[in-house]
């Protein structure tokens, strides 16, 4: 049976797994979860891709993410692709290091987002890579000691010289006389999503911290938590086929092994998939195009378009052609960024300025009749 294709939007919450091939380790010792964890903190920052939870196992790794405009493929490309290579390259292998494709699945966020984050900072413990939840508590390589406060929070990056963030825990700083880039933000997105997590357990950071760590000793209790691995209605069963059989036909909830959530869940997502599906195959309009056209409607040069100028007609061409190569031809941030020669915040900011424009359907019609 061939694959199904992942389902992927902006602001969907996914459960990522990725294994070494064969089940061997892709992290050997600290320094290549110190490198993985170094990679991610800037592709998370740099696509402003939320991270709730995660955890580094030997041979494998899970994450709790919820995407931006960046597609979880890009984020996951360049994550996996960028880490093999440096691994590689340090233990002198060639080769594959990751088993097939990552795993991705589809939650739904109200019943599940809290119970993943329990579920996957608890895999050192089950894994016996810790003995118990007070040595969990200081455990480096999961989000669980970052959210108590234990550990400083690794995907938290700082100014580099060589790139543009490091994590803020990096032993080395930079040398005198270097530039290290932007100055910090007040918050990284990072620092918030901790936020976020705890704001769910109380109002004030020791009150939120006490009950999120109650929370996950009672997890503890719960061993392996199949309803959380397996596929489909399943996993909403607990992982018990038998509940299912009983049931009668007409009663079954729609399913789906990509997604993690209620019937009525599965169905909107596959419906807004096949919403997104359509529209790919019906608007085989390229980037490039798009830019010309937009550029040609409203009588603006190439070079004006893609220059530093600020004007009225620049400005609304940029954020007509951000908006539908988002929203329309699924185009990335940073590739509409290399496109029109601004940086991948701006290209946020006219997504929403062209949002506002293309409201009226008659505008929108003229760039995608079929629309």
């Amino acid at each position: 049976m061939p694959r199904q294709a992942r389902l992927d939007a902006p602001g969907l919450l996914q459960h990522i797994m990725a294994r070494g091939i064969e089940r061997r380790e892709i992290f050997k010792d600290d320094q290549d979860r110190q490198s993985f964890l170094e990679r991610l903190a800037v592709i998370l920052e740099e696509t402003q891709t939320q991270c709730y939870a995660w955890a580094l196992i030997p041979n494998h790794f899970h994450l709790l993410l919820r995407t931006s405009l960046t597609p979880l493929s890009k984020v996951m490309r360049r994550l996996m692709t960028g880490y093999a290579v440096t691994f590689n390259k340090r233990h002198k292998r060639s080769g594959h290091l990751f088993q097939n494709r990552y795993k991705s699945i589809v939650c739904e966020e109200n019943p599940y987002l809290l119970e993943l984050i329990r579920y996957i900072h608890l895999n050192p413990l089950r894994a016996g890579l810790v003995k118990d939840l007070k040595e969990l508590d200081k455990y480096p390589w999961t989000g669980h000691s970052a959210i108590l406060g234990k550990k400083k929070n690794p995907l938290v990056p700082c100014p580099s010289p060589k790139n543009r963030f490091t994590p803020l825990n990096c032993s080395e700083g930079a040398p005198k006389g270097i530039q290290l880039g932007p100055e910090k933000p007040k918050k990284y997105l990072a620092e918030k999503t901790i936020e976020d997590v705890l704001l769910h357990f109380g109002d004030t950071l020791k009150v939120a911290r006490r009950r999120y760590r109650q929370f996950v000793k009672q997890g503890v209790e719960q061993g392996t938590r199949p309803d959380l691995q397996g596929g489909g209605l399943v996993r909403s069963a607990g992982g018990d086929k038998r509940t299912l059989l009983r049931r009668k036909r007409e009663e079954r909830e729609l399913s789906d092994e990509r997604i993690l959530g209620s019937g009525d869940f599965v169905g909107k997502i596959l419906a807004e998939s096949n919403e997104i599906y359509e529209m790919k195959t019906r608007n085989r309009i390229s980037l490039d195009d798009l830019i010309l056209k937009v550029a040609t409607n409203v009588d603006l040069d190439m070079e004006d378009l893609k220059s530093s100028k600020r004007n009225r007609k620049v400005s609304y061409a940029r954020a007509v052609i951000s908006y539908l190569a988002v929203n329309q031809l699924r185009c990335s941030a940073s590739e509409v960024a290399r496109k029109l020669r601004i940086s991948g915040m701006g290209v946020g900011k006219c997504v929403d300025r062209g949002k506002k424009t293309l409201d009226k359907a008659e505008i929108m019609r003229e760039y995608f009749p079929q629309v």
